[in-house]
Parts: structure tokens; sequence; C-alpha cells
């Protein structure tokens, strides 16, 4: 049996449809919102395998070329790995649904999104986290809490519902909300330094759109009614808890207040260890319980020392951030470079500039696009003291990246702005011990300003911790591992002075209100202007002037009908340019020219070629000329590369040349002035009126041409064109039938 339901949501209905595709998932919720429609479906292993202990969720988003019409590029024409859109919106369905689901499951369980048809304006990862939340919730796996996701704008001073692609850069906020009926549990945001009174009151108008998508849930499940999977949840001996706590709290206590991470955790393992040996090896119920006793009673301690004794493992206030230090220009050779610290987290960082060639080219279902800014983050596993292969980024790193990329970009300059550059930031993690996006953030601004590059004003990021027992909390600025592993919430917050560009937030729990969003808000603003002072201490703005390794950019404007004559038939002139000189050469359709080099003066010798090209005649404007061919009739003179002109043989000389031979020959240079321009373009030259001044003689006066004939009336033998009846007789045309042709 077919079940729908729809509601209107930013003007546009959105419509969940279930019983008809894909009957044989769990759930599955085909999901329509304009013409872009997703097909969401859930699926899970009737039984857990023996001895899992976690709970084993894979979410897989793809998108299919066809949806929009479009065949794959490349040999094999069909889609292949997973591009860097669908790995983060795989990472966006995972992040709110994963913590709701109940304690103690352990099915393995895949949440697989496939974008069937997509309208180039409502973009599909939105719809993909609602619909897969319905496809859950609506199925027998145990998923009880429904969520809801919507992307807010903010454009001509209102909020905006899920504005379309082709709007969002019009937008001062990109602001992707996901929440319960009660509480937000997950957010993700790019702004142009928006207020946290902003921020606050966007969330709080998205949450009332997210109820709605609850509702369309709540009232599908109504229709499917399906037969929920029961869950016990484990329980953990009480006695053996209570022992535990007893015999090992103060030393569980004493390790996690040491301040060095691997210290911390080697004292912690070897407690783990001591609990596990003194349990006899033939109770091995006892010993494997005894790890997760050990883990649980570590976590209470945490929490209650928070709570009640209000006291960080390290020693901190709750609003303190951890001792900062910042270095840059330590790589000789690179463009920018920046060794940002603070505790135990590090990042190496460093920018690149380059030109037009380096863009990285974008094929998604939108169409094709152009990234001239580049952030990558890399986890090398030494930066936490592990051994592990490496081999190409995770979706972590992935993910991390973009995190730092969305909150650095809304102060790069533009193109428009007079840098033409593509610039690319790398970003590796020398040391990490919690928020290692946010020292990529703070590490990649110190590198961009040490290479030089005018960005709009300074950004720091910093990571907020929460821990929460009812009404009881405790808001954490700038967390370390332990208490983003402990914790309840990591939210991650970027931004100048003047307000936030990047934020982040996964919720462990229900979800969190307005006041404590709010509250956590306020304190990071007061961690990052903190961060900031410190960055600024190491270098105060961007360098006057690039790296004297980045290539200098120059940029020309040529006409647009003079672009064909610089590139030449197949590219052949431009290339030529370009050995020349050792340049790179980019050409927009608008006629604007970016030359490249490190070398000033290759660069300004590829101008001149170029100008050269481009250049047109002028009436009155002597040249010097080099003839490339003779005729009878005089010669042709090549003015300037690739305009020629005719140099009569009567404006050879001030006197009669008989033959042009005794007077030019070719290759010859000489002066030559333009006498006319006719159209097409049809220059006529002289060289008698450059003698003439350089004799000191008044120019010649042109000897009057005789009247032209009027042919328009009569022919050659005197009649009238149109008086046929006086017109010489042609012959018998009957007699010819040829003649007809």
């Amino acid at each position: 049996m077919v079940h729908r339901v729809s509601a209107e949501i930013g003007g546009l209905e959105f419509a969940i449809e279930m019983g008809k595709i894909a009957k044989q998932a769990d759930g599955a919720a085909y999901v329509s919102y304009g013409d872009t429609v997703v097909l969401v479906a859930a699926t899970a292993s009737k039984q857990a395998k023996e001895g899992q202990d976690f709970f084993p969720l894979t979410v897989d988003y793809r998108e299919a070329n066809y949806a929009a019409g479009k065949i794959p590029g490349g040999f094999f024409k069909r889609e292949g790995k997973m591009t860097e859109k669908e790995t983060l919106t795989s990472r966006l369905i995972d992040r709110p649904l994963r913590p709701l689901f109940p304690e103690g499951y352990s099915n393995e369980t895949q949440i697989v999104a496939m974008v069937l048809s997509h309208d180039k304006d409502n973009d599909p990862d939105i719809m993909s986290i609602t619909g897969a939340s319905a496809a859950a919730y609506c199925s027998p796996i145990p998923f009880y809490n429904p969520i809801g996701a919507v992307r807010i704008g903010y454009m001509n001073d209102e909020f905006v519902v899920n504005p379309p692609i082709s709007k969002l850069k019009e937008s001062s906020l990109n602001l992707t909300v996901v929440g319960t009926k009660d509480a937000i549990v997950m957010v993700e945001a790019t702004a142009n330094e928006v207020s946290e009174a902003m921020m606050v009151d966007a969330l709080d108008f998205a949450h009332g759109i997210i109820q709605k998508l609850i509702e369309l849930q709540q009232e599908m499940y109504a229709q499917v009614q399906p037969v929920k999977k029961e869950v016990v949840k484990p329980e953990l001996d009480a006695a053996e808890v209570e022992r535990i706590e007893k015999e090992y709290s103060r030393k569980i206590s004493d390790a996690l207040h040491i301040k060095e991470k691997l210290a911390s955790y080697q004292q912690l393992d070897v407690i783990e260890n001591e609990i596990i040996e003194a349990i006899p090896e033939e109770e091995t119920e006892r010993r494997s319980q005894a790890g997760k006793i050990f883990h649980t009673v570590m976590e209470n301690i945490f929490r209650n020392e928070t709570l009640q004794d209000k006291k960080r493992p390290d020693g901190r206030q709750f609003n303190e951030i951890r001792p900062i230090s910042a270095e840059v220009s330590l790589l000789p050779r690179t463009h920018g470079s920046a060794l940002f610290t603070r505790g135990e987290t590090q990042a190496l960082v460093t920018a690149t500039l380059g030109t037009a060639d380096d863009e990285q080219r974008m094929d998604t279902l939108e169409g094709e696009s152009f990234k001239r800014f580049i952030l990558h983050y890399n986890f090398p596993p030494f930066s936490v003291g592990e051994v592990k292969f490496m081999r190409g980024p995770g979706r972590r790193e992935i993910g991390h990246g973009a995190l730092a990329e969305r909150s650095i970009l809304p102060v790069m300059p533009t193109e428009d702005e007079n840098f033409p550059y593509t610039v690319r930031v790398v970003s590796d993690i020398m040391e990490s011990n919690g928020s290692s996006s946010m020292a990529t953030v703070c590490g990649g601004i110190l590198a961009l300003m040490d290479a030089g590059v005018p960005i709009k004003a300074p950004v720091a990021g910093v990571a907020m911790g929460l821990v929460k027992e009812g009404d009881n909390y405790a808001i954490l600025t700038d967390i370390a591992g332990a208490e983003d592993h402990y914790g309840d919430m990591d939210f991650k917050v970027a931004g100048t002075e003047k307000g936030i560009t990047g934020l982040q937030m996964d919720i462990k729990i229900g979800g969190i209100d307005k006041k404590i969003m709010a509250e956590a808000l306020e304190q990071a603003r007061e961690g990052r202007l903190f961060i900031l002072k410190k960055m600024t201490e190491c270098l105060e703005a961007a360098r006057p002037e690039i790296s004297e390794y980045a290539p200098r950019i120059i940029t020309i404007t040529i006409p647009k009908d003079k672009i064909g004559g610089v590139i030449g038939p197949g590219g052949k002139i431009i290339r030529g340019i370009i050995e020349q000189t050792g340049v790179k050469i980019d050409i927009d359709d608008d006629g604007k020219v970016n030359i490249a080099s490190t070398d000033t003066d290759s660069a300004q010798s590829a101008i001149r070629m170029i100008e050269d090209l481009i250049m047109e005649a002028e009436v009155g404007k002597t040249y010097l000329g080099t003839v490339t061919r003779l005729v009878d009739f005089g010669a042709f003179v090549e003015i300037f590369p690739g305009t020629e002109g005719l140099l009569h043989i009567s404006e050879v000389a001030d006197f009669r040349v008989q033959d042009i031979n005794s007077e030019l020959k070719l290759g010859d240079q000489i002066p030559v002035k333009v006498l006319s321009i006719e159209p097409p373009n049809k220059i006529r030259l002289s060289r008698k009126a450059v003698l003439r001044e350089q004799a000191g003689l008044p120019p010649e006066e042109p000897s009057p041409r005789p009247p032209r004939r009027d042919r328009t009336d009569r022919n050659r033998s005197g009649y009238r064109r149109d008086d046929r009846s006086r017109s010489r007789p042609r012959g018998d045309r009957g007699s010819n039938p040829r003649g007809r042709y």
C-alpha cells in the first residue's frame, strides 16, 4: 500500500511517499521538493554480531548524473568513487542520526540516499537528512525520535527557508539546522560575519520549520504503523560498579588530571589493566565487563567533577583557553607558512599562490564550477602517537578541511578585487588533543597573511563543549580530547572581531535549547577575541607584498574582437609568446588577460607582445614597418604584428618610380605614414609623406580625382539601363534553347 504525506515548506510542497519503491528495504522514503527527488532506504541486519559492543552505522549518499540529465565524463562513463560533495553529505546525514539510536542496539545498519532527480535549485542534501529519518522511523529499526533538516538564508533583511542554490551567493548566511521536536541536534553554517544574536534568531526560526517536518513523519508513522524491534539496554553489574568506584576512583581522578595527554592516557591504561588482571581468568563474564565498567566510572568521575566541583581535568577555568604560540615564515621556500600551537594541538599550515590554471574544476549536478580557494586537511597517525596505514583522506579529514575552508572563505579577496590568484592552503596536524580543525583556521589565516594575501580580516576558531545533567550544565571553552569524548556537545565557532564566519555543532544528547545556545555563542565570542589577539601579536596584518617565490600576476584588458588574434589559429600565437617568455597567460571571454611570472621582465615582454598584436592603425600616424611583399603596383608593409598596409608605387618616393624593386627589398624596414583606413580594414600607406616631412617640405596636395562615371542610369553604350526598347538585340532566344539557362 502506498502512503503519502506533504506540507508546504518555504513556498514549495515537501512530500514523503512510502510503499511504492524499494519495498524490500526495512524502510524507504521517496522524498520530493520542487523537481528534486531523493530515495532514502534504511536496512538493518536481523542479528547483531556476537560480541559486538558498538553500533555499526553506515551512511552513503550518492548523486546519479542522470538526475540532472547528464552523462558522466571519463572513459568508463559511469559514476565512480564518492565526490567530496557526496562524502560531506554522507557525514551530514550520519552526525545527527547516530546519537539518537538507543544504547545497546548493535545490529549493522545502512542508510543509502540516492538522488534521482535534480532541478538545480533545491539541494538534495537537506532533503536526504529528513528522508533518512523518515525511512528509519517508519520501519522496524529501533529509531524512535525523528529529526528534520532545513537550510536558512538571509536576504533582504529577512530569513529565507531553503533558498535556491542560485540565490545562496546573495545570502549573508548559509545555515543548516537539524533538530528533533524539542531541541536542535546539529548545526552547520557559513556566514559573512553575522552576529551571535542574529545566529540565535536564525536557529530559533529554523526550529519552527523543523517541527512541521517532524509532524509529517509522525503522520506517516501513523499510516505505516511499523512494528519496532525491541532493544534491551545492557546493564552492568551494580555491585561490580560500586566496587571499582570505591577502589579506583581516586586513581582514575588523579590520572585524568595529568596535564600531558599521553602520560594521562598511559596511566589510565595501567589502571584499566590492573582492574582486569585482578579478576580470575576463569571469570570471563566479569573480565569482559570490567573494561566497560572502567570507562563508565571514568566518565562519571569526569562529569561529576565538572558539574559538582566545577573543575576541568587540566585545572582550567570553564572559559580559559590553553597556552597559545604562533610562528610564521618558518619554511623558507613556501609562499606562506605558519605553526600554530594551542595546548597539545599543533597545526603546520602552508599557503600557495597559483594562477587560473590551478583552479579546481567542479563537475556537479548543478553544473560546472571552479574553486579559487582550496583548503586541505591532513591528519597523520603520528599526531596522536599511533601507527596506521597512510592512504587517501578519510571522511573525517575531508569534513574538517571543509569546515576550515568555509570559515576562511568569507574573508578571502575576490578576483573582482584585483586578486586573480588561485590559493591553496594545506594543514598538516603535527599534534592533536582537541580541536585541530580550529587550529587549522588560525594557522591558515597566519599562513595566508604571511604569503601576502590581502584577507579582509583575521579569523580565529575555538571549540566549545557542554556537560549537562538535568538543569545543571557547564559550557567549556577550548575543549581537549577527553572533554570532547565524554562531554555532550562539540561546538566549533570561527569568526572575525565583527562576527561569525563558520559554525559546526554536534550534540550527543537529545538536543539543546535557545538559552544554552546563546550562552555558548557568547562564551565562544570571548574566546575567539582572545585567540585573535594572540594571532595579531605574531603577525598584525597581511604582508604588503606577496612572497618573492610566488608568481606575479599582471592583468590587462584587450578588446573582445582581438582575442582570436592574440590566441591565433589553434593557439599558435599565444603558445609562441609563452615559449619565448616563459610566462603563464590566461585569457577570459570578457577580454581580461592575466600574465603570471616570477620574473617581472618576462611578464613585461609578454605584455608588449600582446599589445603589439592588438594595436590598431591610426590615420596620420607614422610607423616603422617591414616590407613583407612586393608587387607590380607597390609593396605590402607590416606596420605591427598581424597588420599590413598597401604602399602604392606612387607613394614610395618623391619622384616617379618605374620599378618597385629598384627602391625596396623584402625585409626592408621603412617609415610609413597611414593615409587612410577603408572598410573592412584596408590601410593605405605613404613613404613619400614621411620623406617630405623629414626634408621640411609641405605635405603634397592630393591631385583631384576625375569624376566617377555614373553607371547607375546608363550602360557602356550610352543607353539607359531601364530603357529596354533601345538596347541592342541579343539574338533570337527562341532559336537557342540554351539561352534560357
